[in-house]
């Protein structure tokens, strides 16, 4: 019974081999676009105001308005922040699905 040791080069190589292969057939449309990123900063703008301003601040329990704007700004940041990945993952998922179609 042969046993190979330090055949981990082995992997290593295909792996490389692989990542260059999909590198070299997918470098027609680049997965991130500048349109794509202001789209998404604009629905994450519009989402933090949504969310700070109707949602959230009625859940707030305070009188005081400041600490109402405060607390409710803070957690919608933390959910726009959740919301803006949302949409980056969805963005690079569908150019991909697009991509591999066509192949």
């Amino acid at each position: 019974m042969i046993v190979l040791h330090n055949a981990d080069w082995i992997d290593d190589y295909l792996v490389f081999t692989t990542i260059k292969m999909m590198i070299e057939e997918n470098e027609d449309k680049p997965l991130v676009s500048k349109k794509g990123i202001f789209v998404d900063l604009i629905l994450s703008t519009a989402f933090f105001l949504f969310m700070a301003l109707v949602v959230l601040r009625p859940h707030v329990p305070s009188e005081d308005p400041t600490a109402v704007l405060i607390v409710s700004g803070m957690a919608s940041l933390c959910i726009t922040g959740i919301f803006w990945l949302a949409t980056n993952m969805f963005r690079v998922t569908l150019v991909d699905f697009h991509r591999s179609k066509k192949n």
